[in-house]
């Protein structure tokens, strides 16, 4: 049986700042069993401009996309939000009589953040990774509401040797980042952000994962400022094994 044949949507964030999470992400998809390659040609998923209203401007985006991607058995993203937005946006942004409007949606029906790829397409129970910590994991919005990322990351955690995780306050709730939100209102954002590290360091945990790196740098950036001792991941680096790097926002 021929292995599935999956891109990774490497995601801005992760290309620009946290390269990690991209090798991690390769390394999971690697050993699920995946033929994995990175489309050169990629670039933005085209979310800023898509949410500012921008529409033209994501359309053009958007048709770069599904060209570089189309060929593919999957696209996987270790992001909710850029995930979403090929999977659940793309199709709305041209018209039903448009060519692109099919190829959008049959690009969106196969595309999939990481942890929810693993175990819904690819039916994996567990990881052999290994960490002794006590973590704490915040739900990210686009991931939670579009994609219906929860119980996924959870699961796989649950499966990581030394690990223990206590659930936060409102984990669910957003961290305040939201893209061009924290730039739009940044007094609102500080508040939500500061309201979600004080949840997290309730718990006790010294560490801090979720599944979309605008909210981990956002999270990692006010606890840093409040002086916080909690170090911040993406869920990747943890159930890959691959945290030898500094955490977010640490230097090397």
């Amino acid at each position: 049986m021929s292995k599935p044949k999956v891109a990774l949507f490497v995601t801005c964030l992760v290309d620009m700042f946290r390269p990690s999470v991209a090798f991690a992400t390769i390394k999971l998809l690697e050993q699920a069993g995946c033929e994995v390659e990175v489309p050169e040609a990629q670039t933005c998923c085209g979310q800023p401009a898509w949410n500012s209203g921008d529409r033209r401007t994501a359309a053009s985006i958007a048709r770069q996309v599904i060209a570089a991607f189309e060929g593919y058995d999957y696209v996987v993203a270790p992001s909710g939000s850029c995930g979403a937005t090929i999977a659940k946006d793309y199709a709305q942004m041209f018209e039903a009589s448009d060519p692109w409007a099919a190829r959008a949606q049959a690009l969106g029906a196969k595309t999939h953040e990481i942890t929810s790829f693993l175990t819904d397409v690819m039916g994996l129970q567990g990881v052999t990774a290994r960490l002794e910590e006590h973590a704490t994991y915040h739900d990210s919005c686009s991931g939670l509401r579009s994609l219906g990322v929860q119980a996924q990351p959870r699961a796989l955690l649950g499966t990581v040797e030394g690990l223990t995780l206590t659930e936060m306050k409102e984990s669910e709730v957003c961290c305040g980042f939201g893209g061009t939100f924290c730039v739009k209102y940044p007094d609102i954002s500080n508040a939500m952000v500061g309201d979600k590290t004080r949840n997290a360091a309730a718990t006790g945990a010294g560490l801090l994962l979720a599944g979309d790196l605008g909210c981990l740098m956002n999270m990692a950036g006010k606890a840093s400022r409040e002086g916080r001792p909690m170090k911040a991941r993406h869920v990747v680096e943890v159930l890959a094994g691959m945290t030898d790097t500094p955490a977010i926002g640490e230097e090397g």
